[in-house]
């Protein structure tokens, strides 16, 4: 196999056209074995397959930089920079990283795993290496879905003042090409790109703007004349228009036609765009026909694409979809907005019952923010639905647009906590923090898929900012007897005892309740509170159970910093200094790629390591975990 040969891309420059095309379909055989076993993005990594082989071939890596948007298309990347044997670990807790990690390879030159995010970056590193006088090159890869965030066009805008050399690729898996158009366009990229016209082009301006009286005059009637031909041939001329060079559509799959075109654009002292077509999902068959079903994957059959792992209970994203839709019957003042998530925040079902009262604004948070309180402040009742790690995005527009004016705006703040496989960039563990710090914002998270329910119910007819966070995966069934009505500010009691208090929110509360389990048959009483609210922080709860325990144990599946936990102990402190206060959250760092049970359980937020602390802490009196 010619795969087994490459451990570098000497490796890949040496091969053969046919060679190189044969290694194209054993990388996507490669990728979706392994994704078939261990889950991850697959339909952006099939498309980029020819596309990362003639960059390999085209550039000096690791001295180039290639800089890849969101990240998820990256595997190709890896395997080619010799981490093909490490894929078996992929997404795994202490194993290969599914986006590039520049503590991983030398030859990722940027962490990445947010969107819209590359060329800023990629413009950035070229004035370092400006200013620094260095030489070599940087290739920002952005999607075609990526450039519906406002921050690459800020990029951009920028990007067209560079004198120097630094390479776009749009990556454009959804638009396709006529013929004649690209055809044309091919014919004039090869001309532009060529040192020889360019240099044409440089002399002839400057003759004629020294013809006395009218040199100047005739430069810019040429220029008006010849933009106004290339408007018409080339569809890249806004992009002319902001400065960049415009090469394309290219054939993204045409690995002999991408290496001259990456060649030629690295001579070209400016900002320049190549627009590459390529195929999301090419080469099986599954994530062509639905690409977005093989964006992220559980581990699956590869001769049918169904997941190996069948959904036997709906998640909080399946309970959120379908009591969103039912309340939108009973409201019609009700509308869903999401960025480019219809699918993740469950959102697709709203978006076919009630097409006119949804809008999806693409990857841009922010503007998903403001435009909901704008519809807040016409009248409607937005519900924002978006992930945890993509809400940190819109934090300004959050405060400025929406809590200063305390419209009426729900977040629905999906993938809370742990989610996992994807690591840092999106384990959504510090939206307790940032949005409990929030004037006129009010938080809760429910213990389960019930109150789930009744907290979105209640969201809805409140008057004022308000977010619902809950996790990942399976709506938890437990505690079904316990669903006193939702009160503002208020928690709710679930045992009380004396002595050990476990005041718990949100996913923790049924990891509580496992402990209490375990404090009892040890014969120690123990209370357990459903926490509901972190904000506002239910103190009425804390004044009742002062006179009866010695130690109240917080439970957050959020950073310690700034959560639910320290808001408890700096009350306790001041009005019960004889109370003991344990907090249980997670670390004030970043959490690496891995299952969320093992992830639980190095951060110590499993029932198991509690009891352990808790022994620790002197909280037990006696051996619970006997």
């Amino acid at each position: 196999m010619v795969l087994d040969t490459i451990k570098g891309p000497e490796d890949v420059k040496r091969l053969s056209e046919e060679e190189r095309k044969e290694l194209a379909a054993e990388i996507r055989e490669f990728l979706i074995e392994t994704t078939s076993r261990t889950g991850g993005h697959l339909a952006s990594n099939l498309g980029v397959v020819e596309l990362t082989i003639a960059m390999f071939c085209a550039l000096n890596l690791p001295k180039d930089k290639i800089i890849w948007d969101v990240g998820h298309q990256s595997y190709t990347h890896k395997i080619l920079s010799g981490r093909k044997d490490n894929f078996d670990g992929l997404r795994q807790y202490g194993g290969l990283s599914g986006f590039p990690k520049r503590k991983e390879s030398p030859f990722d030159a940027f962490d990445t795993g947010h969107s819209s995010t590359s060329i800023s970056a990629g413009l950035g590193m070229a004035q370092g290496r400006d200013l620094l006088g260095e030489d070599y090159s940087i290739v920002s890869v952005i999607g075609d879905g990526a450039l519906t965030g406002g921050m690459a066009y800020e990029a951009l805008n920028n990007a067209g003042r560079l004198k120097t050399n630094f390479i776009i690729v749009l990556n454009d898996n959804n638009m396709s090409i006529s013929e004649n158009v690209g055809g044309m366009s091919r014919y004039l990229n090869n001309l532009r790109a060529d040192e020889g016209y360019n240099l044409l082009k440089k002399n002839v301006a400057g003759t004629l703007s020294r013809i006395p009286m009218i040199g100047s005059d005739l430069v810019g009637t040429l220029l008006r004349t010849k933009n106004s031909i290339k408007q018409l041939l080339i569809p890249g001329m806004w992009f002319e228009n902001m400065g960049i060079t415009y090469l394309g559509p290219v054939d993204g799959h045409d690995i002999k036609g991408l290496i001259r075109i990456f060649s030629e654009a690295k001579k070209i002292n400016r900002a320049v765009l190549i627009h590459v077509i390529t195929k999301k999902g090419k080469g099986y068959r599954p994530a062509e026909k639905n690409p977005s079903a093989f964006h992220g994957v559980e581990p699956f059959d590869i001769e049918t694409g169904k997941p190996l792992r069948k959904k036997e209970h709906p998640g909080y994203t399946d309970v959120f979809s379908r009591e969103i839709c039912r309340l939108a019957a009973e409201n019609p003042k009700i509308v869903a907005v999401t960025a480019a998530m219809p699918d993740g925040t469950g959102l697709k079902r709203f978006s076919k019952e009630y097409p006119d009262r949804f809008f999806d604004v693409g990857i841009a948070e922010e503007h998903a923010v403001t435009s909901a309180a704008g519809m807040a402040a016409a009248g409607l009742k937005p519900v924002v639905a978006v992930y945890s790690s993509f809400l940190q995005r819109a934090y300004d527009q959050v405060i400025h647009d929406v809590c200063i004016q305390n419209l009426p705006v729900v977040f629905c703040v999906d993938r809370a906590g742990l989610v996992g496989s994807d690591g840092e960039t999106h384990q959504g563990i510090f939206d307790l923090t940032f949005l409990s710090s929030v004037p006129n914002m009010s938080v809760m998270a429910p213990k389960n898929r019930w109150e789930l329910e009744k907290m979105l119910q209640f969201a809805i007819s409140y008057d004022g900012p308000i977010a619902i966070r809950y996790p990942r995966g399976e709506a938890y069934r437990g505690l079904k007897e316990f669903l006193a009505p939702v009160e503002y500010g208020v928690s709710e009691m679930l045992y009380e005892e004396s002595g050990t208090a476990l005041l718990a929110v949100g996913s923790m509360v049924s990891t509580a309740e496992h402990i209490r389990e375990k404090l009892k048959s040890a014969g120690q009483p123990c209370t357990l509170v459903n926490g509901r609210f972190v904000k506002p922080m239910d103190t009425d709860v804390i004044d009742h159970l002062a006179g009866t325990h010695h130690t109240i144990v917080t439970l957050e599946e959020n950073v310690l910093r700034g959560g639910y936990g320290e808001r408890v102990t700096d009350y306790v402190q001041k009005h019960y200094p004889q109370i003991k206060v344990v907090n249980i959250a997670l670390p004030d760092a970043y959490v690496e790629h891995g299952n969320v049970s093992v992830l639980r359980n190095e951060l110590g937020i499993d029932s198991d390591s509690i009891l352990a602390q808790l022994k620790r802490e002197g909280v037990l009196q006696t051996d619970a975990e006997a």
